[in-house]
């Protein structure tokens, strides 16, 4: 099969066998109908990145002159293996941005590195980026913003990067993390860099898959690499057709690197796609341009603080 697009974008033109699909992503493939229409074919799909408990799933490919019920004669295709990383990684360098894309900006006006650290909290397991694990508050970001409400979450700035002499390639010495829930907040028009950095989880060589997903943005995605991301990585930066997507995932003990420009005024989430690991913290905000939002619906600002405000300046009308 011939992959033509990923999360909307069209790609460079690639064949593939199978597809390294993560939570958040998408695909489009063309499928020639070329063999023998007597018989069905098997499709299999796996579990990628964690330890399957379950037998791989199978559908049939149909050509509709053939029942649907007659099974194929050839057994089902083996998938690779769930932990063939090496495999994972050939398959996400393949995909190219289409010829006549628009290309990425050639420098960055900010980085942001995010360290993905597995922590505790008060004895419970949580995910922490620059050890703050993310709790999102009761009141919507885009209203407070745009009100001004100072209370309504931690006006502190998330921390830009991790300590330097951080081993990303072993449990961390000390796992207690905090919860926060501040807000990065950009530049509207400005290019930022981002650079997700995995990291050992809490038990010894152990790093997992993460698809990481932004709202309201497409990234160019730059690169990958292995262990901790050194300023000379840069020169491994594919600035000549990466491709545009909206999630991308960073492999056990390496980073990834993305570009976005900030041009969509908004608050916007930038998490772990895999829901449980967002609820346990693994995730970080954006806000841009916040004051040439217009028109929010009320429906939208009626829980927490917002929901108050709005409520008072509904009983001061009568």
């Amino acid at each position: 099969m011939v992959m033509v697009e990923a999360d909307g974008n069209y790609i460079q033109p690639v064949t593939v066998d199978d597809l390294d699909i993560y939570s958040g992503e998408s695909y489009s493939v063309l499928i020639h109908t070329d063999q023998d229409p007597s018989k069905n074919y098997w499709i299999s799909f796996s579990v990628r990145g964690r330890e399957p408990k379950t037998p791989q799933g199978l559908t049939i490919l149909n050509y509709q002159t053939t029942s649907a019920s007659h099974l194929p004669p050839s057994p089902p295709p083996v998938s690779p293996l769930w932990n063939d990383y090496n495999h994972s990684k050939s398959f996400s360098n393949k995909i190219l941005a289409a010829m006549g894309s628009p290309k990425p900006p050639s420098s960055y006006n900010r980085r942001i590195i995010l360290l993905n650290t597995q922590n505790t909290i008060k004895g419970f397991t949580k995910w922490a980026i620059n050890n703050i694990s993310l709790t999102l508050p009761p009141t919507p970001y885009l209203g407070a913003i745009k009100h001004r409400l100072s209370n309504a979450f931690d006006q502190t700035s998330p921390p830009e990067k991790f300590p330097e002499d951080y081993d990303v390639m072993k449990p961390a010495t000390n796992t207690n993390s905090t919860y926060g829930n501040g807000v990065y907040m950009l530049k509207l028009m400005t290019t930022v860099d981002v650079i997700l950095q995995n990291a050992n989880a809490l038990a010894t060589n152990v790093s997992e898959i993460h698809p990481w997903h932004l709202h309201g943005h497409d990234f160019w995605v730059l690169g990958y690499g292995e262990g901790k991301f050194k300023d000379e990585d840069v020169k491994k930066f594919n600035l000549k057709n990466p491709p545009l997507r909206n999630t991308a995932v960073i492999f056990p003990f390496g980073w990834t690197a993305l570009r976005f420009v900030a041009d969509n005024p908004g608050v916007w989430a930038f998490h772990c796609h895999i829901e449980p690991h967002l609820h346990m913290g693994m995730g970080v905000v954006f806000a841009e341009g916040v004051h040439r939002v217009k028109g929010i619906p009320n429906s939208a600002l009626a829980c927490g603080l917002t929901g108050k405000f709005l409520m008072s300046n509904n009983s001061g009308r009568h």
